[in-house]
């Protein structure tokens, strides 16, 4: 078989993104305007919530809620070993304790009853992770957080109006993931209180870099004024934005707190217009990938993340499979040789206690067993819209090749 060079994740931009771009270029409006205002808005009805703010990362976005929820110090935060930094390092800018549990052994999701034996009455927020785009259990974390609400004290008008622990998602590989709830279908950003999105350039759905936060209706505060709060933490605290500002004669403006700069521009906000419009036809082809690859693996022992069944269809954006028996070399090695026939591969992710950062604020692996053995023998294929059908084939031959040379589950392949 010829080689071939298969790039892990490259983003999928037509001319259709290209045009719109240009037009955005030539329309003089490059920062913060009209096409980010109207992304906004179709990400808000795509995803089925009253608004949606964009902004320049997922990052961005799970900081802003947690600095609109007034959650900082001497608040504990819930969030997952298993994960990127991103998820856990908004707790850390706005001085709240990130409060880390293990997940279920053989899963990618938190310990649901690990998770309900750390929250104490210091617990605000839990951001659990849409891992790979598979939507988590809300339905589980809502009945967890139900049975502690004695125990939670909010701290301010946003926290009382919600009445309990906040659940956060960090969705940032879930846009446009669906799911079966109380016999309805919710898709994703819809479910949590509050979900963040990314569009970095690795996503299903990309605009270079960006993300976007939705949240669901909260009784007695007007989605407006979220959506302004949010507004203004993402651009200095400016009572005016620059669209506002540039109407004939209406330059004046306030600074209402010093806030930060997290906004999206409508340079981004083109480019995801049009990946919008063709996002159905994107999940559709990551699906068939997903199932090509199932059809291969599954009946060699090889264990894969299910992406779909009855009550889930996930968005498709990470393919993690585990080979049974290996260990870190061993998984490091095959990775190795997949390189060398040209297939680009990588691990997601190390969990968060093996991580200096991570280690410095007095986590330890060794309290995290399920994460570790999840990690030491993941491997991510490479599962984008770029693929050919002959890259796919490709990349199943090298598979099942590799692991041979390595000789592991010789029993099987």
């Amino acid at each position: 078989m010829e080689k071939r060079e298969i790039s892990f994740s490259p983003p999928d931009i037509t001319d259709l993104e290209i045009a719109e771009v240009i037009r955005t270029l030539k329309s003089g409006w490059i920062t913060t305007g009209p096409r980010t205002k109207l992304f906004e808005k179709k990400i808000a009805a795509y995803c089925g919530t009253g608004r949606a703010a964009a902004l320049n990362s997922a990052t961005a976005c799970l900081e802003a809620s947690l600095r609109l929820l007034g959650i900082g110090r001497d608040d504990e935060v819930i969030v997952p070993t298993y994960t990127y930094t991103a998820s856990v390092s908004p707790v850390c800018h706005v001085g709240a304790k990130p409060v880390m549990v293990d997940v279920a052994p053989g899963a990618y999701e938190m310990d649901y009853d690990a998770m309900e034996h750390a929250i104490t009455e210091k617990t605000k927020a839990i951001i659990p992770v849409d891992l790979g785009g598979v939507i988590c259990d809300y339905e589980k974390i809502f009945e967890i957080i139900e049975r502690k609400k004695a125990l939670f004290s909010p701290s301010n008008k946003l926290q009382e109006a919600i009445g309990r622990i906040v659940v956060i998602a960090d969705s940032a590989h879930a846009f446009g993931a669906k799911k079966l709830i109380g016999g309805s279908w919710k898709r994703c950003g819809a479910i949590a209180d509050f979900t963040s999105f990314s569009f970095h350039a690795v996503k299903n759905l990309t605009t270079a870099e960006g993300g976007a936060l939705t949240w669901r209706k909260i009784e007695g505060i007007e989605d407006e004024w979220i959506y302004r709060q949010l507004m203004l933490l993402s651009l200095h605290g400016q009572s005016k934005d620059a669209l506002a500002k540039n109407r004939t004669g209406a330059w004046e403006y306030d600074i209402l707190f010093p806030g930060y700069k997290w906004n999206m521009t409508d340079v981004m906000g083109a480019i995801g217009l049009k990946q919008l419009e063709r996002y159905p036809d994107i999940l559709k082809k990551r699906c068939r990938i997903i199932e090509t690859y199932d059809k291969a693996f599954r009946p060699l022992g090889i264990q894969v993340r299910k992406h779909f069944d009855k009550g889930q269809a996930s968005s498709g954006h990470l393919y993690l499979m585990r080979i049974p028996g290996i260990g870190e070399t061993e998984r490091n090695r095959i990775i190795s040789l997949m390189a060398e026939e040209g297939v680009a591969s990588n691990v997601h992710y190390k969990p968060l206690p093996m991580l200096t950062a991570y280690k410095e604020l007095g986590f330890d692996m060794k309290d995290y067993p399920n994460a570790y053995r999840q990690y030491e023998n993941e491997i991510t294929l490479p599962l984008h819209t770029c693929l050919k059908n002959e890259d796919i084939e490709y990349i199943i031959t090298k598979v099942v090749e590799v692991i041979r040379r390595v000789g592991e589950l010789d029993h099987a392949v």
